[in-house]
């Protein structure tokens, strides 16, 4: 999608620092930005009036997000919205026209429980694009991207992103796959053998499958890496050198949620933004 970058913006920290990394992903991809400050109506209040004694907060948040947007990207195209409504229904209208929308990951207001609850699940199971949370902490650049992988129509869709920004950012790519080995059985060693050969075929077909990406995209550096265990450890731990961690939706099998296990649990711990993206056509 072509559309503008939207920031959705609340005055926290970490909104702040969302702002900065959509300002700098808006200037790579010569794309404006869209700065967008969502105002929940008070319970009971009908028509929210903005010139009401808080209209004014809710124009300073919008002001100094633009400003330091500006400041981090002199030349990008800034752009401001308020908007009334719930945040979520907000971003999530508007991710129907946006190359994708960034937030921090903690804020203040209807921004302050997005990773806790259902808000958080609602705007990155549901939203059109690609949802980029960003952290307040913020770290040097380490050229790696890391992708989540089970082989999934979301995980195509995130692998897809993910080599789209590494080529946009001379990233390298590092794609996980985390395989979840089998409960031991007293069979002796014909059942460990049977489980090592289980492991050797499913990383034979990821790694075909990456190799397939690879050709694709021949100027990105692609690594492919299958681990045993769970994929939120893996793609946490993965996440403490990397400078964006892509994941589904949701994956596959047991793990397969509105808003997967993966997914959230990687929102929760990751060291560095996330990327949460859906297949287009189940957007």
């Amino acid at each position: 999608m072509s559309g503008p970058i939207v920031a959705g913006v609340d005055g926290s920290g970490s909104a702040a620092a969302a702002v900065e990394w959509a300002a700098e992903e808006a200037v790579r991809r010569g794309v404006p930005l869209r700065v967008v400050h969502v105002r929940e109506p008070w319970a009971g209040e009908d028509e929210p009036h903005l010139d009401a004694p808080d209209g004014e907060h809710h124009e300073d948040v919008l002001t100094e997000a633009a400003e330091a947007a500006r400041k981090r990207a002199p030349g990008l195209e800034v752009t401001t919205a308020l908007l009334t409504g719930t945040v979520v229904a907000s971003l999530r209208a508007e991710s129907e026209t946006a190359a994708l929308v960034v937030i921090g990951s903690r804020g203040m207001g209807g921004f302050a429980e997005l990773l806790l609850g259902s808000v958080g699940m609602g705007l990155a199971g549901h939203a059109r694009g690609p949802v980029v949370v960003v952290r307040e902490t913020g770290g040097e650049r380490r050229g790696e991207i890391v992708a989540g992988y089970d082989g999934s129509p979301h995980a195509e869709a995130a692998l897809r992103f993910a080599l789209e920004q590494a080529a946009r950012h001379g990233a390298r790519l590092r794609v996980v796959y985390a395989w979840p080995a089998p409960p031991p059985a007293p069979y002796g060693l014909s059942y460990g053998d049977l489980v090592q050969a289980a492991f050797d075929a499913e990383a034979n077909r990821v790694r075909e499958r990456v190799a397939a990406w690879r050709e694709e995209y021949p100027g990105v550096d692609v690594r492919d890496e299958v681990v045993v265990g769970h994929p939120v450890p893996a793609l946490t731990e993965a996440s403490e050198q990397a400078d964006l961690v892509v994941v589904g939706s949701r994956g596959k099998g047991p793990l397969a949620s509105l808003l997967g296990s993966v997914s959230h649990g990687v929102l929760h711990h990751a060291h560095c933004p996330v990327a949460v993206v859906r297949p287009p056509e189940q957007s």
